[in-house]
Formats: structure tokens, sequence, C-alpha cells
């Protein structure tokens, strides 16, 4: 896992040596291991009858609590000192660089298939009716990342991307409000923090489920209050929860002192299948909703998993489980998470949307096809994340707007 150098350069009397942050290969694996699921959900209808498997395959509201997590965690292990209880002042020093440099980090992509797959947006708004007006304020919301913020609008378009919406909120907190904050707490104090988010982000979920209901719909039966159902999985406040979440349990293993590192940890496959099976309690007397199961099980088991295989990772005999998500293929696979997620909707649209599919296909695609429609998303991942998101040119173009973006905005975030 570590990265080490083959030599190491003499050190002067005096100099403070600031300690070196092995890479968790892991973590790009456990992209995947969401991503798929996920993209599997929001189409599974099409893909079988079975209302047993609907109902454990379509809970991508469970799922994608746990994608705010890893956000959070990579957050904290890249912006805070490593055994010190202190933010890495070099990386925040500009604030709104940070921010901006974040949000171009994704915006690029968000910006490419929106663009490319605006006609057909728009066509298809136009089959309901929908007037002009409510059109562009629709492509308003898209284009500024806003929707997440108003639960009648969230699903517009592209409807995963509203995870990019809550995700760019989460961003204007960090790094003035956020991580210098839960950096400067003791390993104790990150622990009790977590506890806290946790009990906060249930409270949530229970006023939630006590106006509506505490179990899971039948599959395709319309949700209760659909308004307050958006606002409780969607609205960016409660991702920033989760978020931070993933930062304190981060901080926590960057602040272990040797002797904690030196205590036998629990394989982390215990906890990654502990998460998993929670969502098998949809098929069972035990089916609570979505919302209950990501807030009381799924995220804090998967915030353990991800705890669990980090420790385990800087350990002289890393487990199969860690071994595995650290491989090179599943680190391949974790590269084309983020792709994946922005494009298989509008993929998924093609086949399956009834107006467009009709119109292209003549009826939406059959069962039979959806192992065909889960690989065109795999390659067109593939090729994006190749020619694209790798791309340097592309990568300088974004840095040069997060820097022009940082130089108008700043004072926003930080007094100068």
């Amino acid at each position: 896992m570590a990265n080490e150098s083959k030599q190491e350069k003499p050190v002067q009397q005096g100099t403070v040596v600031k300690a070196k942050k092995p890479r968790i290969d892991a973590v790009d694996g456990c992209r995947f291991a969401l991503v798929f699921p996920i993209v599997v959900a929001h189409f599974a209808r099409f893909g079988t009858k079975n209302p047993t498997l609907l109902k454990l395959l379509t809970q991508e509201n469970v799922l994608v609590g746990g994608f705010f997590v890893i956000s959070g965690y990579v957050s904290a292990y890249t912006s805070t000192e490593l055994g010190k209880r202190s933010a890495d002042e070099k990386k925040l020093a500009n604030p709104e660089l940070f921010f901006w440099q974040r949000v171009m980090a994704y915006y690029p992509l968000h910006f490419l298939v929106s663009m490319i797959f605006a006609p057909m947006f728009i066509w298809t708004e136009r089959q309901f009716k929908a007037a002009w007006s409510t059109i562009g304020f629709r492509a308003f919301l898209n284009f500024t990342m806003l929707q997440a913020w108003f639960p009648k609008e969230a699903e517009i378009w592209n409807q995963p991307t509203w995870f990019l919406s809550a995700l760019t909120f989460s961003n204007l907190t960090m790094p003035t409000a956020i991580l210098p904050a839960v950096a400067g707490m003791s390993r104790k104090g990150v622990e009790k923090l977590f506890a806290g988010l946790t009990a906060v982000s249930l409270l949530q979920k229970l006023s939630y489920s006590e106006t509506a209901r505490f179990h899971s719909n039948a599959f395709n039966q319309p949700k209760m209050y659909p308004l307050l159902w958006n606002l409780t999985r969607f609205h960016p406040f409660w991702a920033l929860i989760e978020m931070v979440m993933g930062i304190a349990a981060c901080r926590e293993v960057m602040l272990d002192t040797p002797e904690d590192r030196a205590r036998p940890h629990m394989n982390p496959l215990v906890y990654f299948a502990a998460a998993f099976s929670s969502l098998a309690l949809r098929v069972t007397p035990y089916d609570f909703n979505d919302a209950i199961i990501r807030g009381v099980l799924f995220v804090p088991l998967w915030t353990k998993f991800l705890t669990s295989i980090h420790r385990d990772g800087l350990s002289s005999s890393p487990r199969p489980i860690t071994k595995f998500f650290s491989s090179k293929i599943m680190s391949s696979l974790g590269g084309l998470a983020f792709p994946m997620f922005i494009l298989h909707g509008p993929i998924g649209q093609v086949f399956y949307k009834k107006v467009i599919a009709k119109k292209v296909w003549g009826k939406p695609m059959p069962n039979s096809f959806f192992p065909f429609y889960l690989l065109i998303c795999l390659l067109a991942s593939h090729f994006t994340n190749e020619y694209f998101v790798k791309n340097k040119a592309v990568g300088a173009a974004s840095g040069k707007v997060a820097a022009f973006l940082a130089s108008i905005t700043q004072g926003m975030l930080k007094d100068a």
C-alpha cells in the first residue's frame, strides 16, 4: 500500500519531517462496489420482473450514502495532517481555490454530458407539454448544480447528478468551516462527533418515517409525501452530515498511535458483508424504508469498513479483501465509478425511457437487453475516463478555470 522511496535523504538537525501518507489503494476499488449496484438499481425494472429481486436491487438511495462518506474520507486524508491535530495549512491557505478545484474535478464531465444530451432532455420535456420557462429553469438548475435544493426538481434531466449538487455545497464548507475544525479534534473527540452526527442523521430519518411510513413501499407504489421524501434523500445538508462522518472516521485512523496500529483489528470483510447484508432486510418482515436502513445500518457499517480496510492496508500482511480492493483491476474499475455514475442515466433513458425508446427503437428494450445496457455503460465509461477525464488538456483548462473563479471570488470564504 505504501509507496516508499528507495533511498532516504539525510535530514538536517532541527528539520521538521512531515509524516508521509501512504496511498490507500483500496478506496478506489470500493467506489466500484457502490456504483455498480446503483447503476443496476436505476433501471432494474427493465432487467427483471421478479418482485423480490426488484425490492432487493432498487436501493440506490441507501447506497449513495456510501459515496458521501468516501468523499469526506478522501477529503480528510488529503487535506489534514497525519498524526497531528491540524489541517494541511498549505492546501487550505486559499480556500476559494480549494473549493473551485474540487468543483472543477467533476464539473467538466457533467457539463459535457449535459450538452451532449440536452437536445434529448429538452425534446422529452416538450413531449410532456412543459413550458419553455420551466425547461429554462431546469436547464439553469442543471448547469449550476443547484437542483438538490429544490425537492420538486432534484431529479431533472440527468437524475443521478443531484449528488453533484449536494456535494458542491459540502465542498463549499470544507476549507474553512469543516476540515480545520474536525482536524483540530482529538481521537476521542472525532469518535464522539461521529456518534453525534449519526444521531442527528437518524433523527431526520425518523422524522420522515413518522410522517410517512417506517417500512419500504411495495415496488412501483407511489411514495407518501414525495416532496418530504426528496428532502430526506437529496437535501445538501444531510449529505454534508454524511460527508463529515467520513471525515471524522478518517481522522480517527490518522490519529492512531503506534500502540493502536499494533493492536489486532477486525477483518474488513466482516463490516463489508454486514453493510451489504443490511440491504437484504428489504425482503424480510423487517423491511424498513431506505432512509432508516441508510442512517442506522448501511452508512455506519460502511464507514467502519473504510476505517478497517484503511488500517488493514497499513499492516504488514493485509487480508484478502484488502488485497482484492487494492488490486489493479479493482483500482481500474474504481476509476470508472465517476464517469459511470454520470453516464448511466442518459444512456438508460435512450434505451428505457418510454417516450424516447419508442421514438428510437419502437419500444423500450426487453429484459434480455439489460446485460448489454450494463456493458455499454461500462465501455462508455472506460473511453470517457481514458480520453476525457484523464486528458491533460482538459485538466489544464479546468485548473485555469478554477484559478480564475478563485480570483473573482477571493474573500468569499475567508477575509484577506
